[in-house]
């Protein structure tokens, strides 16, 4: 499709147009993704813009690249200024967040999967380790989940004090901690078990159980109450 523009094709062709009568399913990702760019530029069609963003990155290609991609990164591809890289990194930030809202229905404390899932497409991108606690009623049910804390690519950096003052304001029964490992591998490090015991002690003290320490890679996740870590 060398510089066909949009206005060109067979209108079985355009991607506004087959959508309509055939369905988005019917679309290749490049074609939904012009539609929401609406509009390539002098030198390549949008179609072909699209097929260029999906394909840039060096080592992730297709939709999920996208998660990879960073607005100044974005706006370096020929046809991509800084509204069109604004409308990609919204288009990845609202399927990210479909996913975890999609999961928080039927999350539970009971499982492990679960609560990965909800977490997995937020986390298992970044760069940087996160650590999240979800705090839990007497009910089981999740009353509130906050950011405890953000380190370096190699390590989390979290305060028990900060995680139980937390845990005291929201009046849990129990914690769920959650945090990812921008390798993609969740195996647990000697570091992630000793601060995880630590907290598990001082939950007990102030009769706050650490329900389970879940660690998100790129997607697998470990759960040390499964491990039999955690009592």
């Amino acid at each position: 499709m060398n510089n066909l523009r949009i206005k060109d094709m067979a209108t079985n062709e355009k991607p506004i147009e087959k959508l309509v009568k055939f369905g988005a399913e019917k679309l290749s990702d490049a074609e939904l993704l012009a539609i929401i760019l609406r509009s390539g530029s002098r030198k390549m069609s949008v179609i072909e813009t699209a097929q260029r963003i999906l394909n840039d990155h060096p080592i992730h290609k297709g939709l999920q690249g996208l998660n990879h991609r960073h607005l100044n990164e974005l706006t370096k591809i020929p046809g991509v200024g800084t509204v069109k890289g604004c409308q990609i990194i919204a288009l990845t930030e609202i399927s990210r967040r479909m996913s975890s809202e999609i999961c928080e229905q039927k999350l539970t404390v009971d499982s492990p999967e679960t609560v990965a899932d909800y977490f997995m497409e937020e986390v298992r991108y970044l760069e940087k380790e996160r650590v999240y606690a979800l705090f839990v009623d007497s009910a089981n049910c999740i009353i509130h989940r906050v950011l405890i804390s953000e380190g370096s690519i190699n390590r989390s950096l979290m305060d028990p004090r900060e995680l139980f003052k937390e845990a005291l304001k929201a009046n849990a029964a129990s914690i769920i901690l959650v945090h990812n490992h921008p390798s993609g591998n969740p195996e647990p490090s000697d570091l992630d078990i000793i601060v995880t015991k630590k907290i598990e002690e001082l939950g007990n003290n102030l009769g706050i159980k650490l329900h389970d320490h879940i660690i998100i890679g790129n997607g697998v996740y470990e759960s040390f109450l499964n491990r039999g870590i955690l009592q």
